[in-house]
């Protein structure tokens, strides 16, 4: 009897105690635990550069590791879908791009809208594209190439890191604002679309600075212009693709994301600390050895990029008639 008296008595006391060790888990600061950045991209590339970068920058300032796993398919739609069916608990964070402004249009996800279903945090950098072309290309200027590109319609081959990314819908922007004919040849990565720009089997690509700016710098690539509005502090000697083609405009851009729904406290807290990570003067040296200028700022101004974007290219996708594989 005083046995089973006891028993009862330490069952009631553990019961008791839940509702205080919930509080005490609850209380304890955000974050009390490793977190994940999902990245829609296999290890080694810029993405996954930049990942790193930043969670080890986050990891430093929040004393929790930010530790990478990378979720490469379907143009990072894979990440970002499971991102997007992640507890809202501030643990599950995804390395937003550009890649995927122009997904929510390209790819039919009935499951996942983006940006509808990932929050924003903070934007992270920009990087402009370079139309490259093969140095033995008959064009040195922006306005050489479209007057070539006229007089030989379908003639050049225009290399892509596969349908809808970054250097395709780059391509095809430019296609239609200059009316210029040119064949796009899709390929499973920016490496191999190089190899063959740099071996003269296709003409011209648009491409960010960190693949490519060593072989400009060696002479084996020939860079004609920057896409952004503005001329690139890595190659300050290029003009833009703007000042021949009014209101031409692309970059590539990355920021941090969260599911839907996570706590204002949790992504006011991971903005700091990114905002305060990219005043670093040792990651702004990084970023910009990897031709990258920082995009400081608050959720809503990376909110209001994501939306912008998602309707610029959504424009572009339909126009251009492009169609995922």
């Amino acid at each position: 009897m005083n046995h089973s008296r006891r028993r009862i008595l330490q069952l009631a006391a553990g019961i008791a105690l839940v509702p205080i060790v919930s509080r005490v888990a609850a209380a304890q600061p955000y974050p009390s635990r490793p977190v994940r950045i999902l990245v829609g991209a296999a290890p080694g590339g810029a993405f996954d550069i930049l990942a790193r970068l930043i969670g080890q920058s986050l990891l430093e300032r929040l004393g929790q590791p930010f530790i990478i796993e990378n979720k490469p398919g379907a143009g990072s739609s894979i990440a970002a879908e499971a991102a997007a069916n992640a507890p809202s608990d501030g643990y599950t964070l995804l390395l937003v791009s550009s890649a995927n402004a122009v997904n929510a249009t390209l790819y039919e996800q009935p499951s996942f809208k983006f940006p509808r279903d990932i929050a924003p945090v903070a934007g992270i950098v920009r990087q402009p594209q370079i139309m490259l072309v093969n140095p033995a290309f008959p064009a040195k200027t922006v306005p050489e190439f479209i007057v070539y590109a006229t007089a030989n319609p379908g003639k050049i081959n225009m290399a892509s890191a596969g349908i809808g990314t970054g250097p395709h819908v780059a391509g095809e922007l430019f296609k239609m604002m200059t009316g210029v004919n040119m064949v796009h040849v899709p390929y499973r990565g920016g490496a191999p679309a190089l190899t063959d720009l740099l071996g003269g089997q296709v003409q011209v690509i648009f491409i960010g600075p960190v693949e490519v700016i060593e072989h400009i710098r060696a002479g084996r690539l020939r860079a004609l212009a920057v896409t952004t509005a503005t001329r690139s502090d890595a190659l300050p000697h290029l003009p833009t693709v703007g000042d021949f083609v009014p209101g031409y405009e692309t970059s590539t851009w990355f920021g941090l994301g969260a599911p839907r729904n996570t706590s204002v406290e949790i992504i006011d807290k991971l903005n700091t600390a990114v905002n305060a990570a990219l005043a670093d003067s040792r990651l702004k040296a990084r970023l910009a050895d990897l031709g990258a200028t920082v995009l400081s700022g608050s959720p809503a101004d990376f909110g209001k990029l994501i939306g912008e974007e998602t309707e610029k290219w959504a424009k572009v996708v339909k126009l251009a008639g492009i169609r995922a594989e």
